[in-house]
């Protein structure tokens, strides 16, 4: 919690109690369904907490933005956004049902209202959304064959296109499409949208060895 204190230092009480609330739940529900790594659940806030949150320094969504997680896992980066971004509703979903099971108490633990975890595959989504979000779930051109038509077509703000800091104005500056964190070598995976992507190396926020060579990658769909 120091580290997401350091980084983010501006949020509310109630947004710093929710996030405090998350390591001992997940280790609690780690410890009966495996939905992070038993070697590293003692990392939990710098490896999946802070690591979500880099999004939001990509990214300000503005109130009323409507986003999907894809492959969310246990919650992951939709239940930190979720905490960041209280006026936006989130949808997360996975087609594994233990694992909806453990973002689902998670979320209403700590009391959110803007998130709703579901057992679904994302072949199966129906809904419209403004972004989607993914940590890591499969290769980039892969998630924009499968979620390109659940991306409302209606676009942003017409601000000049690029990134968006946590602290700047709330409105999504970005037309709407996929942004997700990945690790490693991206320039396979973002050939295809060579032309459109961008992308921002999250050691550029947050200082710790871990984020080195960890991405946002950004695509308009």
């Amino acid at each position: 919690m120091e580290k997401i204190r350091q980084y983010f230092p501006k949020l509310s009480q109630q947004q710093y109690d929710q996030l405090a609330m998350l390591g001992d739940l997940y280790r609690e529900w780690n410890a009966k369904i495996n939905v992070v790594s038993r070697k590293d659940i003692d990392n939990i806030y710098e490896h999946h907490v802070l690591h979500s949150m880099a999004i939001a320094r990509f990214i300000n969504f503005c109130p009323g933005t409507r986003i999907l997680d894809f492959g969310t896992g246990g919650g992951f980066p939709g239940i930190p956004l979720a905490i960041l971004f209280p006026d936006c509703s989130f949808k997360l979903i996975d087609g594994t049902g233990k694992k909806i099971t453990v973002a689902k108490a998670v979320a209403d633990a700590i009391g959110l209202k803007n998130c709703t975890p579901v057992q679904l595959r994302g072949e199966d989504e129906k809904e419209k959304f403004d972004f989607v979000v993914s940590r890591a779930v499969m290769p980039l051109p892969d998630l924009a064959k499968i979620v390109r038509k659940n991306i409302d077509k209606q676009k942003a703000s017409s601000k000049p296109k690029g990134v968006q800091p946590s602290t700047g104005p709330k409105s999504n500056v970005l037309p709407n499409g996929i942004i997700c964190l990945k690790g490693g070598n991206i320039e396979s995976e973002i050939a295809p949208f060579r032309k459109i992507a961008e992308t921002a190396d999250i050691s550029y926020w947050f200082h710790e060895e871990w984020f080195q060579e960890k991405h946002v990658v950004y695509v308009p769909l």
